[in-house]
C-alpha cells in the first residue's frame, strides 16, 4: 500500500506539490494523470524518499520508503528510464541490481525474457539502447527483488502501441496476483486501459480521483447530427449547456434521456447519442488540468525531475 498525507513541496518560492493526499490499495493499478509540469514526478520522488517533502508525510507499506531495509525487495522503482550506467550491458546491470540486493542472479533471465529484451540486446551496452529498451531494462530491475509495489513514472514513453499493449498485460497481472501498482502518465488513453482508478494532478494539487465510473458520473452525453448548427439551437432552446465535441458533435451537461428530448422537440435527427464515455473523461481531464497545464509550465520542477 502507498499512502500520502498533506504532501507539500516547494521550490524557489513556489509550491510545485500542494497538500496532496491518497491511497493506494494492493490488487489495484492507480494511475496519476496530469500535464507536463503538474507535480507527477515530485510527489513519486517524495514517495521514494529522494526529495525531502516541506510538509505532510508519503509511506510505503506502512513505513517510509528510506526506513526499508531492502526496498529493491519490497517496492521496484522506475522513474527514470535513462538513468542507467550507459557502460554497463544489459544483463550485467541486472546482475549487478541482483547481486545488490542479495536476490540470486537466476532470476535475470528470466526476467529479459519477461521485458522482451533478447540476447543480443542482453549483450549490448545500454548506452546503445533505444529509449524504449531502456523501458524495458528498468522495467525488469524494479521487478528483480520480485516486490510488492511498483512505483513508474511514464514507463510508456518510448514504446511502440506493442510494447504499451505488453505494458498493460504486465502491469494488469502484477496487479491480480496482489501488488500495488502507482502509475504516472500524460497519456490518458494508456492509464485508462489499465487503471483502477485515477488521481488526476493539475497545478500541483489532486483535482480529480476515483474510478473512471465515479469521474464520469453526472459528466453528460456525447450527441452526434447531421445538422449540428440545428441541433445547437434545439439544445440552446431547452436550456442545456453544451460544448463543441467535433464537427458534428455536442457533449452536453445533461442525462440522454433529455438531450434525446431536446432534439426531438427541435426536429432534428440524431446519428448518436450515449453517455460521453472516453469523449467525456478526455473532456473532464481537459476541464480539471487546464489551469495546471498553464501553471506547472511557468512553476516548473527542477531540471532534474521536470516531466
Amino acid at each position: 500500500m502507498i499512502e500520502t498525507k498533506g504532501l507539500t513541496k516547494r521550490f524557489g518560492g513556489r509550491t510545485v506539490v500542494n497538500d496532496i493526499s491518497f491511497r493506494c490499495e494492493p490488487g489495484t493499478v492507480t494511475g496519476f494523470l496530469g500535464p507536463n509540469g503538474a507535480g507527477k514526478t515530485t510527489t513519486l520522488r517524495m514517495v521514494c524518499g529522494l526529495s525531502e517533502p516541506d510538509a505532510g508525510s508519503a509511506t510505503v507499506l506502512g513505513g517510509g520508503y528510506r526506513e526499508l531495509p531492502n526496498p529493491g525487495r519490497r517496492v521496484g522503482v522506475l522513474l527514470d528510464a535513462a538513468a542507467q550506467h550507459a557502460g554497463r550491458r544489459g544483463r550485467e546491470a541486472l546482475v549487478v541490481s541482483a547481486e545488490t540486493m542479495g536476490v540470486s542472479p537466476d532470476r535475470v533471465d528470466g526476467l529479459l525474457e519477461l521485458v522482451d529484451l533478447d540476447r543480443a540486446a542482453a549483450k549490448r551496452r545500454v548506452g546503445q539502447y533505444s529509449l524504449g529498451m531502456r523501458q524495458r531494462l528498468g522495467i525488469a530491475n524494479a521487478l528483480i527483488g520480485d516486490p510488492e509495489v511498483l512505483i513508474l513514472d511514464e514507463p510508456a514513453n518510448g514504446l511502440d502501441p506493442e510494447g504499451m499493449r505488453w505494458m498493460r498485460g504486465l502491469l494488469r497481472d502484477f496487479a491480480d496476483r496482489g501488488g500495488t501498482v502507482l502509475l504516472s502518465s500524460h497519456l490518458l488513453r494508456e492509464v485508462e486501459a489499465v487503471a483502477d482508478r485515477l488521481l488526476i494532478i493539475g497545478n500541483g494539487r489532486i483535482v480529480g480521483e476515483g474510478s473512471i465510473e465515479e469521474l464520469l458520473a453526472g459528466a453528460g452525453t456525447l450527441v452526434r447530427a447531421a445538422d449540428p448548427e440545428a441541433l445547437e439551437r434545439a439544445l440552446a432552446a431547452a436550456g442545456l449547456r453544451s460544448q463543441r465535441e467535433g464537427e458534428d458533435g455536442f457533449l452536453v451537461e445533461a442525462e440522454p434521456r433529455a438531450v434525446g428530448a431536446a432534439a426531438l422537440l427541435g426536429g432534428v435527427a440524431l446519428s448518436h447519442l450515449a453517455p460521453s464515455g472516453e469523449a467525456g473523461l478526455e473532456q473532464l481531464f481537459f476541464q480539471l488540468t487546464s489551469d495546471g497545464a498553464a501553471d506547472g509550465a511557468s512553476a516548473a520542477e527542477p531540471t532534474e525531475v521536470t516531466k
